[in-house]
């Protein structure tokens, strides 16, 4: 049990308030929690190209979910919206580009079909590769939906958010393992 009382030096003082427990409340630091309308949101460009696959999803899941600033929330959408661009030339590491199959289902008795990665790289629609890759790492739920809002991913080079004047962030400058060397060896 804890006993709080208030000294007074002088008229014109604050009252000094003193615990004898040995916690003082008015020293103690509180951590902050954002709410959603505090939130500031930056627009992030990456480049996707020459860039490893699992690599590149999980620092676009960090910076999605906002785990990169220091007044991260758990459960408010505080992170930033991010623009990929060249999302047709990511790099698999080891033989998952030949053996990587990914399953669907048509909806018709007998309908399941698979695909492998560069059928998937080459189709239509070659960002729902690294769209699917930063979804599953991203935790599921209601709030998982209102990030995944903020993700654009572009198979080229061009993109219609320039108006927003999105930073540029090099991750294969992050870290070496990033970008998919692509220089031979003697010659």
């Amino acid at each position: 049990m804890s006993l709080t009382f208030a000294l007074r030096t002088d008229d014109n003082a604050p009252p000094v308030t003193a615990t004898l427990s040995g916690r003082n409340t008015e020293s103690m630091k509180t951590t902050l929690s954002l709410k959603p309308a505090e939130v500031t949101r930056g627009w992030t460009l990456i480049d996707a190209e020459g860039l490893v696959l699992g690599r590149l999803a999980a620092i676009i899941a960090q910076r999605l979910r906002g785990k990169h600033k220091p007044q991260f929330t758990p459960h408010v959408d505080c992170g930033d919206n991010i623009v990929v661009i060249n999302a047709e030339k990511i790099h698999l590491t080891g033989n998952k580009v030949d053996q990587k199959l990914f399953h669907y289902h048509t909806g018709y008795p007998g309908g399941i079909k698979e695909r492998t990665i560069t059928q998937r790289l080459t189709g239509k629609n070659p960002g729902h590769v690294v769209r699917k890759a930063v979804e599953r790492m991203i935790t599921r739920g209601p709030l998982q939906r209102a990030q995944m809002k903020h993700l654009y991913v572009y198979a080229g080079s061009e993109h219609p958010h320039d108006g927003q004047q999105p930073q540029v962030l090099d991750v294969a400058s992050l870290n070496r393992k990033n970008a998919v060397n692509t220089q031979k060896f003697g010659a």
